[in-house]
């Protein structure tokens, strides 16, 4: 086996947080060379589609599609605990207001837009870049978009109105944390290697709590300009004790989000899986 290990994560501040330690030598997994891949979640979707990486951040809708190539590990999932992708237009809009409009999600494959299939009408799907979801949205490209990342925290102070926030409405209806992504790792790497990634994963958590200032400053490079306090408050969302381990809860709330995804129709048969500890 190759002593390089590829590991792929999105270029955002929650998912640099985790694996600050990793990639900066703070926690080793054997004595592989790390190799860091930074892409977006839906480039990064698609790679798992071919298992292109050992290691990789997936949406948990990918999940659906990955499963004879991955194993779920119970470390690095982000799951919103009330709180998740929200819907949003330039004027104030109701749910059933969207029934046939043009609303903007960032991938077919991110959950974000699984869950868009799950709570909103039939709509026409305008596929961009989450990025510039805003953007289509202003132009008039989209009447609505779903916005994920830090666009969760600024969406208001934008201007934007809010029509749906897909964490809340998740948790009134079941109670549980809504999983949103999730890190794989690929079966043919072996369980014994899968349970020591899933261990170094967790204690890169735990070095970046323990080392917040030195992990944050690093994270907030990619933070697309937020300012630090509010970097912190978006790191300390999608990474908590859950994404430490998900624990019964998280993995009570991805039988559910795949049993939903089938009765959407989304997949003909949601996917058994097993959890990396």
């Amino acid at each position: 086996m190759s002593k390089v290990l590829q590991i792929g994560h999105s270029p955002d501040p929650d998912d640099a947080f985790m694996f600050c330690a990793l990639s900066h030598g703070a926690v080793k997994i054997r004595d592989f060379e790390i190799d860091h891949v930074l892409e977006d979640i839906q480039s990064l979707n698609e790679r798992a589609m071919k298992g292109d990486l050992e290691v990789t951040a997936i949406s948990a809708h990918a999940f659906l599609s990955v499963a004879d190539k991955y194993w779920i590990m119970a470390t690095g999932a982000s799951m919103g605990e009330g709180y998740g992708p929200v819907v949003i237009s330039k004027e104030a809009l109701t749910i059933d207001a969207l029934e046939g409009k043009r609303v903007a999600i960032p991938g077919e494959i991110t959950t974000a837009a699984l869950l868009s299939r799950i709570f909103l009408p039939k709509f026409e799907a305008v596929v961009r870049p989450f990025d510039t979801i805003f953007d289509a949205v202003d132009k008039g490209d989209a009447d609505a978009g779903v916005i994920i990342h830090e666009g969760q925290l600024t969406y208001a102070d934008k201007g934007y109105h809010k029509i749906l926030d897909f964490g809340e409405q998740w948790e009134k209806e079941t109670g549980l944390p809504l999983p949103l992504g999730l890190d794989v790792v690929r079966r043919d790497l072996g369980r014994e290697l899968a349970v020591e990634i899933n261990t170094a994963m967790r204690a890169s958590i735990d070095w970046a709590y323990e080392n917040e200032e030195e992990a944050l400053t690093y994270s907030l490079k990619f933070g697309r300009g937020l300012e630090r306090e509010l970097g912190r408050r978006f790191v300390k969302m999608y990474v908590s004790d859950i994404t430490k381990d998900m624990g019964d809860a998280g993995e009570k709330a991805l039988r559910e989000l795949f049993a939903r995804a089938e009765a959407a129709g989304v997949v003909d048969k949601a996917p058994e899986f097993e959890l990396i500890r």
